[in-house]
């Protein structure tokens, strides 16, 4: 309980010096990486940006953890994510293997249990979505996707003359079908 205010000014110093340092070697790495370690995160983003954060902690509290040896695991981690992101957008049973796909969780009218129960998903999560996007009705809406990155995507019905492709030329509601094959 003595020290739970102040310990002393060289701690303090080193956790100020290690702060700013850390602060700058993730600024710079993530910039190095590209715009993948700042969008959307998928459950493999998700994972490496809370491991990059617990180590960044712990490299500025924990006197035992020198500067250089937390550098070093955040650049490796920072390494493992470009090389895993790289090698998933080479390989199609790699990227499905490491990421997971989107899923149909309501399709024209219908809630679809088993699809809502493997993603732990509820009705007023989906009716959220919907409201998010200003739709109070479930007749407006033809499809709710699951999302890689854990997001709830509403797609509503199209209307009868205004009916575009959205995927490889199809209509909506064909290429619905095919993401539930």
């Amino acid at each position: 309980m003595e020290h739970l205010i102040f310990d002393n000014f060289d701690k303090l110093g080193r956790i100020a010096v290690a702060s700013a340092l850390v602060y700058l070697l993730i600024v710079g790495v993530t910039k190095l990486s590209g715009k993948r370690s700042t969008s959307q995160l998928n459950n493999f983003d998700w994972v490496v940006t809370v491991m990059i954060g617990s180590i960044g902690a712990s490299t500025i509290l924990l006197k035992s953890i020198p500067f250089v040896e937390g550098a070093a695991s955040i650049i490796t981690l920072y390494t493992l994510q470009y090389l895993v992101t790289k090698v998933a957008s080479i390989s199609p049973n790699f990227s499905s293997f490491i990421l997971s796909e989107p899923r149909i969780v309501f399709y024209q009218g219908q809630f679809l249990p088993e699809a809502m129960r493997k993603e732990r998903l509820c009705r007023q999560e989906l009716e959220c979505a919907m409201r998010a996007e200003g739709i109070n009705d479930y007749s407006q809406v033809e499809a709710i996707v699951f999302e890689s990155d854990a997001k709830l995507t509403v797609i509503q019905k199209p209307e009868p003359d205004n009916i575009k492709p959205a995927v490889d030329g199809l209509p909506i509601s064909q290429s619905i079908k095919t993401l539930m094959q």
